[in-house]
């Protein structure tokens, strides 16, 4: 995880090479376990039959063997992995173990860098499941998210894991190593740029400690016997290797490796549904829409309130159009503030009852979030049921630290941060005069 490793040209980089060699023959290259593995892969959720998978950055290939056997289910409907590694003798390592279980016609292997992707092994939209445990550090975790998502086919799930800080003021000796490595970010900053990225965010698991162990433990041993090679390219790969193990030993507690499973968001394309922000001529359909949508006139009496309030912003109160050009729903984003500092509010949205279920619902709210951040508008709230928003790539709020001000299930009240290049602000919600809390 050296800087000298992420930055050097590989083709006849000697440090990269002693690297390498160094590295040869351990069960794994970065922190992680099978039962790690397994945890990520149960919060893809249903895969289809015979999924195909791509492994990024393999190593010797624990992750892809195990996705081999278990992703899709065993028998017939395994997964087809595809595993991409720079080093060949990785994936020799690879295509010996699939052979000793059984799994030869279920792995195929890529000597490539996932920088330069062959798009004649790995073709665009070609993949159920990408998965880089460990790996996504090479490319960086932001650009990871922007590369990565064409691989997918529609549906498709990114699993990725990434080196981040766990400890909320990280200390001056753990910083004077990392910042000049890789710098780290929090897990709330790392969710923010993935949904700023365009994902929706399944889940979230930081690995154990035990999963460093794995990796570290032989690798430790590995440098303590290291005998043989006292090039100078072996002795820099050997130091940096000893200051990382000595910077984990020193600062463990202060960062982490923390797994991501993300799908692209996918709310509907809105062709049956087109949205355009409300005129005036909409009001009296916008109020009967919201009175048709709930049990009590409380909602449209709240768009009233809002409409007259300083709250309210012109261009972000929206509505989609049923076939016959009559209002079918209507959302509606109002500015709010966490922590004394500007987002928006989506509240309310609502859908005829006779266009309920129809897409209607999900065109005009996926139309809004873009006008909003095509304005550069940076964070949304929204207190709606769970699981329905995060289709948008909204996640619990809590993560970022934010709450309401009220009592509320956590998973009910959610965020979606549109510009991740924006610091997410902590704190308390203040909403609109209108909303009454």
């Amino acid at each position: 995880m050296t800087d000298d490793f992420r930055d050097a040209d590989h083709t006849g980089n000697a440090f990269f090479e002693a690297f390498l060699t160094l590295h040869h023959g351990l069960p794994r290259q970065a922190p992680g376990s099978d039962a790690s593995t397994r945890a990520l892969l149960s919060l893809c959720g249903p895969l289809p039959a015979r999924p195909r998978v791509l492994d990024l950055g393999c190593g010797p290939g624990r992750s892809a063997l195990l996705l081999a056997a278990e992703a899709g289910g065993h028998g017939p409907d395994g997964a087809e992995v595809t595993a991409v590694d720079l080093h060949g003798p990785f994936l020799d390592e690879l295509r010996t173990a699939a052979a000793a279980r059984g799994l030869t016609d279920r792995v195929r292997t890529v000597e490539a860098d996932m920088n330069e992707l062959p798009a004649g092994q790995v073709a665009d939209g070609s993949f159920d499941l990408v998965w880089a445990e460990g790996s996504a550090y090479i490319t960086g975790f932001d650009t990871a998210l922007a590369r990565w998502k064409r691989l997918l086919a529609p549906g498709g799930t990114l699993v990725l894991t990434e080196c981040e800080w766990t400890a909320a003021e990280p200390s001056a000796g753990a910083r004077a190593f990392w910042d000049a490595q890789y710098p780290l970010r929090s897990t709330a900053a790392n969710v923010a740029a993935a949904q700023a990225a365009g994902y929706r965010v399944l889940g979230v698991r930081l690995l154990p400690d035990s999963d460093w162990d794995e990796y570290y433990g032989p690798l430790a041993e590995r440098v303590r016997d290291h005998g043989g090679d006292d090039s100078p390219a072996m002795a820099q790969a050997l130091a940096a290797t000893r200051e990382e193990l000595d910077v984990r030993a020193r600062h463990g507690h202060e960062y982490g490796y923390t797994g991501y499973v993300l799908r692209p968001v996918a709310a509907g394309d809105g062709g049956a549904w087109p949205a355009r922000p409300e005129t005036a001529a909409d009001t009296a359909a916008v109020r009967a829409v919201n009175l048709a949508a709930f049990e009590t006139p409380l909602e449209a009496d709240l768009v009233d309130a809002l409409r007259a309030d300083g709250s309210w912003l012109p261009g972000l109160s929206y509505v989609a159009e049923a076939p016959d050009g009559s209002v079918a729903a209507h959302a509606l984003l109002t500015r709010c503030e966490v922590g004394g500092a500007p987002a928006l509010a989506l509240a309310p949205v609502a859908v005829d009852p006779a266009y309920q279920r129809s897409g209607a619902g999900s065109s005009v709210v996926q139309a809004l979030l873009a006008a909003a951040r095509a304005r550069g508008e940076s964070l949304v709230l929204v207190l709606g049921h769970p699981s329905y928003y995060p289709r948008f790539g909204f996640t619990a709020a809590s993560r970022f630290g934010i709450r309401a001000p009220f009592e509320v299930p956590d998973e009910a009240m959610m965020a979606l941060v549109l510009d991740g290049s924006v610091p997410v602000p902590a704190g308390t919600i203040t909403y609109p005069a209108p909303f009454g809390v």
